[in-house]
């Protein structure tokens, strides 16, 4: 068996090259297994490569875990020597900020870890895959060799892709910046411009990125659906059947399925729009109260010349320019929901926390005629 038959991938005999394999593309055994040692010598060095790339990988998140916890550390040390120094108000705020740091802590870390042991496993994996081609390396039969010889979707390795980086010790500087501040400016600090942790990036986000399709029975007569996931407001009322889950009075629509978990979505709309979010239970037959923001059950944010922030009866005015797209991301089981304005980059507009009793509906509300908005 010291020739090989290319065409048919395997190892032959002298008199089968000039029978059954006649015709056929041959070469020898030891040509065959020169040009297949040098590939498999080519991957085993590309392979070499990702284990001290990931290795290195390792190292990284394991100082980077060393640096959230001593921040968290600092920041905790330095807030609580701060908030000595405050009224009553201020001494209620420290505990809440501490929960607020430890959180921060407790997720960046279990974020660590997470990549952490993702990357050991998948050191341990190159390095089993590497100790097998090693051993065929060795094999001094050709035709065992050949015939054990990998195919090439097994020594085709996928690019590494960038290690995701966690950005809490910056949350931490941030809260110590504005603990600082607030002994100048106590309440109106820490009840209205408290710094926000940045959930994560646009790219993070979309990992979690939801498709909306909307609810027809939801729609007040006055908004035109298409495709399900459009509205554009139009002054002639629609001839929609009547429904108990109808808007009668407020020219909004909510999405048709519940939203749990980790949820993110993007809007596209014209300047005079709201972007919302509502339990189920909200009041569809009330002009004042079922309006979005206008109740404890929604959170809106009107994009109207800018943003503001409403819930509740209350509103926020935001400083940021407006743009087309915002961007929303729910974490259910958090109690977290946040609002972004998305150009190239995704920037907090709003953040809450708070602990949501239902699943959440995404809503859209158009104010005036040919507005439109849909979901991207």
């Amino acid at each position: 068996m010291k020739m090989f038959c290319r065409t048919d991938q395997k190892c032959i005999c002298y008199l089968c090259s000039v029978d059954e394999h006649k015709g056929h593309d041959t070469v020898s055994a030891a040509t065959e297994r020169t040009e297949k040692q040098e590939e498999l010598d080519r991957s085993r060095q590309k392979i070499q490569q990702r284990i001290q790339r990931r290795q290195r990988d390792v190292k990284e998140l394991q100082q980077e875990a060393e640096d959230v916890n001593r921040s968290a550390d600092e920041a905790v040390v330095d807030s609580e020597r701060i908030f000595t120094e405050m009224i009553s108000f201020m001494k209620r705020r420290s505990s809440d900020v501490k929960k607020e740091i430890r959180s921060q802590q407790k997720s960046g870390v279990s974020r660590v870890k997470e990549l952490q042991e993702e990357l050991e496993q998948d050191v341990a994996e190159l390095k089993r895959k590497d100790g097998e081609l090693e051993q065929l390396s060795r094999t001094d039969d050709n035709a065992q060799f050949l015939k054990s010889y990998p195919p090439p979707s097994q020594l085709t390795e996928p690019t590494d892709s960038p290690r995701p980086r966690t950005n809490r010790p910056c949350f931490f500087k941030a809260v110590m910046a504005a603990v600082t501040a607030a002994r100048d400016q106590m309440q109106t600090m820490l009840t209205e411009n408290w710094p926000k942790p940045a959930i994560s990036d646009r790219e993070e986000m979309l990992q979690y990125f939801q498709e909306i399709p909307l609810d027809p029975n939801t729609a007040s007569t006055s908004l035109v659906l298409s495709e399900n996931r459009k509205i554009t407001y139009n002054n002639k009322r629609m001839e929609y059947p009547n429904h108990p889950d109808r808007f009668l009075f407020t020219s909004q629509v909510l999405s048709r399925e519940g939203l749990t978990g980790r949820r993110y979505w993007e809007v596209e709309m014209s300047r005079h729009a709201v972007v919302a979010v509502a339990y189920k239970s909200i009041d569809r037959k009330e002009f004042f109260e079922g309006a979005f923001g206008r109740n404890n059950k929604s959170w809106a944010l009107l994009c109207c010349n800018g943003f503001t922030f409403k819930h509740d009866h209350r509103s926020v005015s935001i400083s940021a320019p407006q743009t087309s797209r915002v961007g929303v991301f729910l974490d259910h089981s958090a109690g977290v929901l946040a609002f972004h304005s998305v150009s190239e980059t995704a920037t907090l507009l709003r953040r809450v926390q708070t602990t949501f009793t239902e699943p959440l509906y995404a809503g859209l509300w158009l104010g005036s005629n040919g507005h439109a908005a849909e979901f991207c």
